[in-house]
């Protein structure tokens, strides 16, 4: 089985949000979505609540996203062929192919969706992630790191979370983005 990745851009302050809820700081340049999409060859499932799936549905709904560029379609391609589990209780229905809804979280949600995958995971938006992060699901942690500070907003870690955490890797991009990835501690 795969790992589960929780995978998000994050302010230099730890928030993925600013106050007002916008996130449009963290768009990637193309250098950062070539690498993004590298990354995203060994991702089979990606585990989305209905904030995240909704932002990022576009990649098979809007064809002007990927037309944006040649990098732009490769992660479009990329992401279309991955699955996607969207746990929302508010949400009525997936509008993408290789979708499936669940109502809550569990961690028998998330055996599962590992057990129907072919490689990695990725749980991506914070509010997702804190459910998983406290029930301990979570095996690595990759921060896209934007050179902004918020000074608030939605935190990309919940309070009181305590995670000891081994660096595995770090590159740095032109564009002043810095990509760190930390392997969980089991200890």
């Amino acid at each position: 089985m795969g790992s589960v990745i929780y995978s998000v851009a994050s302010s230099l302050d730890g928030y993925h949000t600013d106050l007002q809820g916008d996130f449009s700081w963290t768009v990637p340049d193309e250098e950062v979505i070539a690498a993004l999409t590298a990354d995203a060859a060994s991702v089979s499932t990606y585990l989305y609540g209905r904030r995240m799936y909704e932002t990022m549905a576009v990649w098979e709904t809007e064809p002007s996203a990927a037309a944006q560029s040649p990098e732009s379609a490769a992660y479009a391609h990329t992401w279309k062929r991955a699955r996607k589990v969207v746990f929302s209780s508010t949400l009525g229905a997936v509008w993408t192919k290789r979708t499936r809804l669940e109502h809550t979280l569990t961690a028998e949600a998330i055996e599962r969706a590992k057990a129907e995958s072919h490689g990695d995971l990725t749980i991506e938006g914070p509010t997702i992630a804190k459910s998983a992060l406290h029930m301990e699901l979570v095996d690595v942690v990759e921060l896209l790191l934007c050179p902004v500070v918020l000074g608030g907003g939605m935190r990309v870690f919940p309070e009181g979370l305590w995670l000891g955490l081994r660096l595995v890797r770090e590159r740095a991009f032109g564009n002043g983005m810095v990509q760190i990835t930390y392997e969980r501690s089991r200890s």
